[in-house]
């Protein structure tokens, strides 16, 4: 491949937004955000978009497994989610009134989104009723607690709001599969007709498809120079430092919910019979099958058994398309064994804290956080402050050399991408072992058959959030 090639590989999915700077901006400049697929279809999404009433920012990145269906619709609909969980109760009884009217209501997100992203999914209907029984239920709750519709609610609202919206979505992800193998013809029919439903079954907006394929998120909230962010599953949020001296620091503010994670690993283990200890988690999966411990959709494991030998039993025709996605895994006793619920962080942007880097395991796989934070400061910083290299102690003249190329490459990619998450994606995939790229390393990456790119990268999604400002 050619660098025009490969640049136009590496920037056929970049997204930049900036953010009218002044008190309204909330502590973020803008974001860049960028996406390279290995899977066909690709199972990672993201999303961002601006709270109208508040003003406050939501950005996101979620990592899809057994399939595309779960998220393509969380990535669409969680934060609408989020929103009506944080709405004052009077402005929520204002939409409902609205509705109830067939008046219009009045927009409550406003997206940014790149020209090539999904668009909202199928079945708009069902995901309408979902929200609206959602906000039914916040208004029934403030009048069952006489709370005044004015009154705001006590405790971290954001991160209440946050964790409820996780839930209440995974929530009504199960029900909406539920309902709709309720209502589906005896699979025992004619053939024509028994085609038909399984193509419905299958399609990607199928609530029973979504149910059964499953995603992480890590989604930041951003308002009022306060950052919250909620994290299910392995992806990771990690804060860039520039520290007085100059030097670059990085900040986790998320915690894998895999079995590298002790605390994890343990929640898992306490939540089950000490006589499963041995099968909750096996070869560092969950019931041996399921890598992320905390997951929307994922049915197979928290349905009842009852539950999924009905799918077995009732729905032949979906388990001839679905094939090992439905099917319990093994030492299936005490369900459900994953969860949607969210770690949430909240955080105090300081001057020192340049950005915030969300990105899927597909990045974190091949770099770690400490590098990630140091190229994103080098991009930004356009290494003007760059120190001159100078000859340590008994090197020689290749060790010499070897410091001059890399030096030039960083300078050559710095060149290269404006985008800091395309920037990220070049050094992740032709890393030359010395900090600089190695394009012919980059360019067999990029080449790879899809059949072959999945055995050597995951799908990357990154969105890279610019804080705080320049000069500050």
């Amino acid at each position: 491949m050619s660098s025009v090639q490969i640049n136009c590989v590496l920037k056929a999915n970049e997204y930049s937004h900036t953010f009218l700077k002044g008190s309204s901006s909330h502590g973020i400049l803008g974001f860049h955000s960028n996406m390279l697929l290995s899977n066909h279809p690709g199972e990672d999404r993201r999303s961002s978009a601006t709270c109208l009433p508040s003003g406050a920012v939501l950005l996101g990145v979620f990592d899809g497994h057994a399939g595309a269906a779960c998220v393509h619709t969380v990535s669409q609909r969680l934060f609408y989610y989020v929103i009506v969980a944080m709405l004052p109760l009077k402005t929520l009884a204002e939409i409902e009134r609205a509705v109830e009217e067939e008046r219009a209501v009045p927009p409550l997100l406003e997206w940014h989104k790149h020209t090539q992203d999904h668009s909202c999914p199928e079945g708009g209907a069902t995901s309408f009723h979902s929200l609206r029984n959602y906000w039914q239920e916040r208004l029934d709750e403030g009048l069952d607690l006489n709370l005044d519709l004015d009154q705001e609610e006590d405790g971290d609202r954001v991160t209440s709001a946050l964790t409820n919206a996780f839930r209440r979505l995974d929530y009504d992800l199960s029900v909406e599969a539920q309902v709709h193998l309720s209502t589906q013809v005896h699979p025992f029919m004619s053939s024509p007709r028994r085609a038909s439903l399984t193509g419905e079954a299958w399609s990607l907006s199928s609530p029973l498809r979504v149910a059964l394929s499953g995603c992480t998120a890590c989604v930041t909230h951003i308002s009022d120079g306060i950052l919250h962010v909620a994290n299910l599953g392995d992806s990771r949020a990690v804060l860039g430092v520039q520290e007085p001296d100059g030097r670059w620091s990085a900040v986790s503010l998320t915690n894998d919910h895999n079995a590298q994670n002790p605390d994890e690993l343990q929640r898992i283990l306490g939540e089950h019979p000490p006589s499963e200890r041995r099968t909750v988690v096996r070869y560092d999966r969950l019931l041996g099958v399921l890598l992320p411990f905390r997951a929307f959709g994922d049915v197979r494991f928290k349905w009842s058994t009852e539950m999924l030998n009905q799918v077995h039993e009732t729905r032949p025709d979906v388990l001839s398309v679905i094939s090992e996605a439905v099917r319990t895994p093994p030492h299936y006793l005490t369900p459900p064994y994953l969860r949607a619920e969210p770690e949430v962080t909240q955080h105090h942007i300081r001057p020192s804290d340049k950005f915030l880097i969300l990105a899927t395991d597909g990045l974190w796989e091949l770099m770690h956080r400490q590098t990630a934070v140091q190229l994103v400061g080098e991009q930004l910083t356009g290494l003007q402050q760059q120190r001159p290299v100078m000859p340590g102690v008994g090197m020689t003249l290749g060790g010499l050399q070897r410091l001059l190329l890399e030096r030039r490459g960083r300078v050559i990619s710095v060149l290269e991408d404006q985008n800091t998450a395309t920037h990220l994606i070049r050094h992740a995939l032709g890393d030359d072992g010395y900090g600089a790229v190695a394009p012919n390393r980059l360019a067999k990456m990029l080449s790879l058959p899809s059949e072959l790119a999945r055995r050597y990268r995951d799908d990357i999604t990154i969105t890279v959030v610019h804080l705080n400002e320049p000069d500050t």
